[in-house]
Parts: structure tokens; sequence; C-alpha cells
């Protein structure tokens, strides 16, 4: 699953999927527009256009049985109700490995 989100959100989506239960996920700092299609700033007294708005990117591996979950907990806590709140989308991963230990799949979930 990977979900688009605002930055000052962050913290409270990772608490909430915390407290589900889900806690593993990779975040990246990502920039990026949709229909909000960026927006104009003021420097120096000229006016330009900041085409790329900073989003947060969490990539989280999960279960089946988890995905429904994740997904509600997300909307509930990353929604602002304003647009450019953020996407998730949901792929299937053929196949996980640990590192350390070799397990697969759930097990290494």
């Amino acid at each position: 699953m990977e979900a688009i989100i605002k930055p000052f959100k962050l913290d409270d989506v990772r608490e909430a999927l915390s407290e589900v239960g889900i806690t593993g996920m990779t975040v990246s700092e990502v920039k990026g527009f949709g229909r909000q299609k960026g927006h104009t700033e003021l420097y120096r007294g000229a006016e330009y256009m900041v085409d790329f708005l900073p989003k947060v990117k969490l990539d989280i591996v999960l279960g089946d049985d988890d995905v429904d979950r994740a997904i509600e907990v997300i909307v509930k806590t990353a929604q602002t109700g304003k647009i450019g709140d953020g996407k998730i989308f949901v792929t299937d991963v053929e196949r996980v490995v640990r590192i350390r230990t070799a397990e697969e799949d759930e097990d290494a979930i």
C-alpha cells in the first residue's frame, strides 16, 4: 500500500496505525500535485508558480487481513476535507523476504 498525505498529518497517521497494530512503514518526503495544480507565491515582489507541493509518501506492506483496516485509519486520520488530502494506492506484493532471517511472505511482514 502506498499513501500520499499532507506532511503535517504524518505523526497522527503513524500513531493511529500503531494503535491498531500496524507498525512497519517506510516514509519518504516527496513533491507532487493533482487537481490542486500547485499555487502561486510571492518572493521579493515577484509572483511565481509553485507546481509541486510537499507531500509525504508512506509505503506499508500488510497482510490481506489488515488492508481495509489500514485504509480506514489513514482516511479517517489524514482527511482534512480540503483539496490535496492525498491518495491511497493498493497493489499486490508477489514476494517478501526478511534479509536477517530469510523468512518469506507473511512471516517476513
